[in-house]
């Protein structure tokens, strides 16, 4: 039986996770999340229901297990509570770290810096340490496509310039891959850092463009389109995310021998460090994407044409060549079949 700790369970990516993994009942996962109010908590208390775990029952520091799930538990941590982290490790002995949990949000980051600095820093490296000190496997963690910022050479490689990010969001990104760096070279951790591109499908976040259109559509609100509607995508769908996440986890990140310290790539080490992007590589028109949504609502949007928005890039495309050589895999759900599934959802669950 694999004992794995899956951080961030109650949001968008990682309940999507829990729901990939626990169908293999040798998988024994522990989930955990703070559960915090960036965005509604009864919609992350409504994932956590789905998945078996009542709201009720929830309390700071106590395990509990799933109804629905057989070997999975969820536990309410806060991972800047270092001891709390450290006590769970010790209790469990992980074998396989998967970290989802962050501060996400580009425009967030333009007015609430400290958020970022406590959740992507600070307890990134609490978790470090843990991993540091308990041992573990692998060590795999959510990088974001954010990461490239004002390179604007497409489609976007792994070894693309990443130096000139356009956000703090992006910056806390690029530090967790520096970091993982340094315990890998330091303390033989394996790690691996996936640079997902634009990911949506049901259950995503509300501040998400997906969700913010088809809520304003529905309600005939005005929906903003920056860049006056040039902006291009690699919308990434969820099941893609994960099916990609599941085959990274138990293939931990090896030293690279024919790295070359005079010529570096930045994907990979002489230490045990890897980096994939995950996305669909294909872009999309933000205006191409909004009239999807349209045809799946039978409604037009009242679209507010506006400038760049300080913190955006223009376009994403990513170039998943390096994941498809190593694993055999490559995201395969097209932007049409993604949105139909993402609108069922969101009127079933909104009772539209």
């Amino acid at each position: 039986m694999k004992k794995i700790l899956i951080t961030g369970t109650a949001g968008f990516i990682g309940y999507h996770l829990v729901n990939y993994l626990s169908e293999d009942e040798d998988n024994q996962i522990l989930g955990l999340d703070s559960i915090n109010s960036y965005y509604d908590v009864d919609l992350k208390y409504d994932r956590l229901k789905n998945a078996g775990i009542e709201k009720g029952e929830i309390a700071y520091n106590k395990e509990i297990a799933s109804k629905k799930k057989v070997h999975y538990t969820f536990i309410q941590l806060d991972l800047k509570d270092k001891k709390g982290l450290f006590e769970l490790f010790e209790k469990h002995q992980f074998e396989y770290v998967c970290h989802l949990a962050a501060q996400a949000g580009v425009r967030h980051s333009l007015s609430h810096p400290d958020d970022y600095v406590d959740n992507n820093i600070i307890s990134y490296v609490n978790l470090l340490e843990a991993v540091r000190y308990f041992g573990i496997n692998h060590f795999v963690y959510a990088s974001s496509s954010s990461v490239y910022g004002l390179n604007t050479k497409i489609p976007f490689s792994e070894n693309s310039a990443t130096e000139h990010p356009a956000s703090l969001y992006a910056a806390s990104k690029k530090s967790n891959e520096l970091m993982a760096h340094a315990y890998s070279h330091l303390f033989k951790i394996p790690t691996t850092g996936l640079r997902f591109f634009s990911v949506y499908g049901p259950w995503g976040r509300p501040d998400m463009a997906l969700f913010l259109f088809t809520k304003s559509i529905l309600e005939n609100t005005t929906i903003k389109v920056f860049n006056n509607g040039e902006m291009r995508r690699d919308f990434t769908y969820i099941d893609d995310i994960v099916k990609g996440i599941s085959k990274v986890i138990f293939k931990p990140a090896k030293r690279n021998p024919e790295w070359n310290s005079d010529l570096p790539e930045t994907s990979s080490s002489q230490a045990a460090f890897k980096i994939y992007n995950i996305g669909n590589q294909n872009t999309i028109n933000l205006v191409d994407f909004i009239t999807e949504i349209e045809n799946n609502l039978s409604k037009k949007a009242i679209k507010e044409y506006l400038p760049m928005q300080a913190g955006d890039i223009a376009v994403s495309l990513a170039n998943s060549n390096a994941l498809a050589a190593d694993f055999d895999y490559r995201p395969t759900t097209s932007v049409k079949e993604g949105i139909s599934k993402f609108i069922r959802w969101y009127k079933e669950y909104y009772g539209y």
